[in-house]
């Protein structure tokens, strides 16, 4: 069974470092690396990974923020102040993509990099940086499945559990879940990547990308159908009974824009050598 130690590593005076924090940091230094020696392997512009990723960290984090909030404005409308508590959890991954696409599309015009070049390189270490930030939801016992009794249970303490399971003790580890899909996809990114670096593999710009989104997406659908803490449209947790969870309709919606993606950029190389010799 699984008990969270609780949201907090350490204290110096009224200055507190949270997991949470420590967790995001560490996700940013190894992406950075990891990016780095990927566009490194691309042939990209020297120092480009640097010079994007704190704006990319910046927006996508405020994009999550603001995401999440604005789909659970319930909860901040009488403490409007509450929504910049990020220290307290609540965001959302879909908001930090989408944000973050936004940012580096006007990156790569100001800088003239080809888009789907940088992104192929960011996305191995997207992955890699779920798969690490998702145990801050274990430190805040937050983003947690229905009560199990699975030998891999979550202990949730009882202030944190939703008032139709305050009975309940034990709970599925769905950020556990996440992480070890987010693991296994960053895994089969890196596959691509060097098997597409060593010609092994037809492998066209922008094709990485599109294949993190088809399998994040696939994975989190399963996922967020166990949680009981979901973005609701047309209902409320924890069931959304008789509406839609929204992190499920974002990901069969990134599915197909994956497998559209995937279409195209095929459908383009293949077109690409009669336009040569014409």
């Amino acid at each position: 069974m699984f008990t969270s130690p609780g949201p907090e590593l350490i204290q110096f005076g009224p200055l507190t470092l949270r997991w949470y924090g420590l967790l995001i940091a560490a996700a940013v230094l190894i992406g950075l690396n990891l990016s780095s020696r990927l566009a490194k392997e691309r042939k990209l512009e020297n120092g480009l990974i640097s010079d994007l990723l704190p704006l990319l960290v910046l927006f996508s984090v405020l994009g999550a923020r603001i995401y999440y909030v604005a789909f659970e404005w319930h909860n901040y409308a009488d403490q409007p102040i509450k929504a910049l508590a990020i220290w307290e959890g609540g965001i959302a991954i879909h908001g930090a993509l989408i944000a973050g696409t936004l940012t580096l599309i006007l990156f790569c015009r100001w800088r003239r990099q080809p888009f789907f070049d940088v992104l192929d390189v960011l996305v191995p270490s997207v992955a890699l940086g779920q798969a690490i930030g998702r145990w801050g939801n274990f430190f805040n016992s937050e983003a947690f499945g229905v009560p199990t009794d699975l030998p891999w249970k979550l202990f949730i303490p009882y202030a944190n559990r939703p008032a139709i399971y305050a009975d309940a003790e034990t709970f599925h580890p769905t950020f556990l879940y996440e992480s070890l899909w987010n693991l296994a996809l960053f895994v089969l990114l890196i596959v691509l990547f060097r098997l597409a670096a060593t010609n092994r593999l037809a492998l066209p710009s922008g094709a990485l990308s599109c294949t993190y989104l088809i399998g994040y997406s696939l994975g989190r659908i399963w996922i967020e159908g166990l949680r009981i803490d979901p973005l609701c449209v047309g209902a409320l947790p924890p069931t959304c009974e008789g509406g839609f969870r929204i992190a499920q309709l974002m990901s069969a919606m990134l599915m197909v824009l994956g497998g559209i993606g995937l279409w195209w950029l095929y459908q383009r190389r293949r077109s690409l050598p009669n336009q040569t010799n014409s």
